[in-house]
């Protein structure tokens, strides 16, 4: 297949047949057809931006090193999110610490206490709540919890990916919703508490 024929919309297979014999211009279409649904999966789990990129670049990089070895074994998709799952767990387990608002949130409430404190918990939305409260989960069950929350993978499909039994993934998903229940829980009565 001459490298005219490929483009974006090439198969999979097409594409990576092509760079293993040598096509460098296949990888460029693989990254433009993957780069944007790499980022948010490893977005949804370390959820800072740059921090996004930065993995992103190398999840492709990783590939980039990588596809040669890949045999079809599983779906193409499935082993490069396996790959950006993995180094989403890497950085949140190298890191230990949380990247996200809640830092510019408690410096707002230093500077002007409780006017800013009052707006910032009336104008904080469901979606800003949840974040902060997925922040607190364990890497893996981050992983879990957006694989299964977010991607609607089954817990065969997530057991894959993370290399662990799917009675295993089944808990680490329970066990993430308990934790987030009693985020959620604990949030509502400080609300409550300032309130009165």
């Amino acid at each position: 297949m001459s490298d005219k024929k490929l483009n974006i919309a090439s198969s999979d297979e097409e594409l990576i047949s092509s760079f293993n014999k040598g096509d460098q211009s296949a990888f460029n279409y693989i990254v433009r057809k993957y780069q944007k649904k790499v980022y948010w999966i490893i977005r949804k789990m370390v959820l800072d931006h740059d921090d996004a990129d930065d993995i992103t670049q190398e999840v492709f990089i990783k590939l980039y090193r990588s596809l040669n070895d890949f045999r079809g074994d599983s779906k193409f998709f499935t082993y490069l999110y396996k790959i950006a799952v993995n180094y989403s767990i890497n950085h949140l387990n190298r890191n230990k610490k949380i990247n996200s608002r809640k830092s510019d949130i408690d410096n707002s409430l230093i500077l002007s206490e409780d006017k800013i404190a009052d707006e910032i918990m009336i104008s904080r939305d469901r979606t800003e709540l949840l974040e902060e409260a997925i922040e607190t989960l364990p890497a893996q069950q981050r992983a879990v919890f957006n694989m299964r929350y977010y991607d609607n993978l089954t817990y065969e499909d997530i057991a894959n990916i993370l290399n662990k039994s799917a009675g295993g993934m089944k808990a680490n998903y329970f066990h993430a919703i308990k934790r987030l229940e009693k985020f959620l829980k604990c949030h509502k009565k400080s609300e409550l508490t300032e309130s009165n």
